[in-house]
C-alpha cells in the first residue's frame, strides 16, 4: 500500500470502541513521551477492558490459521494511516501458549475476557551472533480480567501468554506500531535461538504479504 493510498482503518463501529480510538488520539495529540501518554492512557483502556458487548464475537474467537499458531487469533481492530497505531485482540484458546515474542514498540496489553498466565524475559546478550538469543525469566503474572501492564521497550518487552483456564483469553493490544504487519523476533529460551517473526492478523492482510 503506498502512502498515498493509507488511511485509518477501523474494524469495530461500537460506540464504546469509537470513544475509545478518539480518546487515544486526544492523548497522543497532547502527549509525545510514551511515559506520559501511558499515564493519560491508563484510564481510557481500564474503561474500555470493563465495557461489556463492544467486540463482535468474529474478532474474539480461535482461528486455525493464525501466525502464532495453535489457534491463536491475531484481529486488528484500528490502526492509523501513518501506521504508526494499531490497536488489535489477541484470542488464546485454551491450553494453547504464543511463542516468546517481542513486539518493538510501546503501548498497553489488558486482558478481557478469560485468564492468561504471562512469563516475562529480558534478553542478556547484546545480539552478536545471528540466530542466537541468551534470555532471562524475570516475573510471572497471572491475568484476569480488567489486569493491564506497560510495554516500554526494551522493558517488559519480551514475553509469552498462557490461556489459564478453560475459556478462550481475550486481550487487547494498543501499541505505536502496525504489530502484526512489522517484522518482529520470535525466542526459543531453552535452546538460546531468535528468529524473524511476523504475527499477521486474521482479518486483514499485510501489504507485502509476501515479504
Amino acid at each position: 500500500m503506498s502512502v498515498e493510498a493509507a488511511r485509518d482503518e477501523l474494524y469495530v463501529e461500537t460506540p464504546a470502541f469509537k470513544r475509545y480510538v478518539a480518546d487515544v488520539a486526544a492523548v497522543l495529540e497532547r502527549h509525545a513521551d510514551a511515559a506520559q501518554a501511558i499515564a493519560a492512557l491508563r484510564e481510557p483502556f481500564a474503561r474500555l477492558l470493563w465495557s461489556d458487548d463492544w467486540l463482535p464475537d468474529d474478532l474474539a474467537s480461535p482461528c486455525a490459521r493464525g501466525g502464532m499458531g495453535g489457534g491463536i487469533g491475531s484481529y486488528l481492530l484500528y490502526r492509523n494511516a501513518e501506521r504508526t497505531l494499531s490497536i488489535s485482540s489477541l484470542v488464546v484458546p485454551a491450553g494453547a501458549q504464543t511463542p516468546v515474542h517481542d513486539h518493538l514498540a510501546w503501548g498497553l496489553v489488558g486482558l478481557y475476557r478469560g485468564e492468561q498466565h504471562e512469563e516475562v524475559f529480558r534478553r542478556t546478550d547484546r545480539g552478536e551472533a545471528d540466530g542466537r538469543a541468551d534470555l532471562d525469566l524475570v516475573e510471572r503474572r497471572h491475568l484476569r480480567r480488567g489486569d493491564f501492564y506497560e510495554l516500554i521497550p526494551p522493558e517488559g518487552d519480551i514475553h509469552r501468554v498462557v490461556a489459564a483456564n478453560e475459556q478462550p483469553s481475550v486481550s487487547i493490544h494498543l501499541l505505536r506500531n502496525d504489530v502484526g504487519c512489522v517484522h518482529r523476533h520470535s525466542f526459543e529460551p531453552e535452546a538460546h535461538a531468535v528468529k524473524g517473526f511476523r504475527s499477521g492478523y486474521v482479518n486483514v492482510e499485510c501489504a507485502d504479504a509476501d515479504g
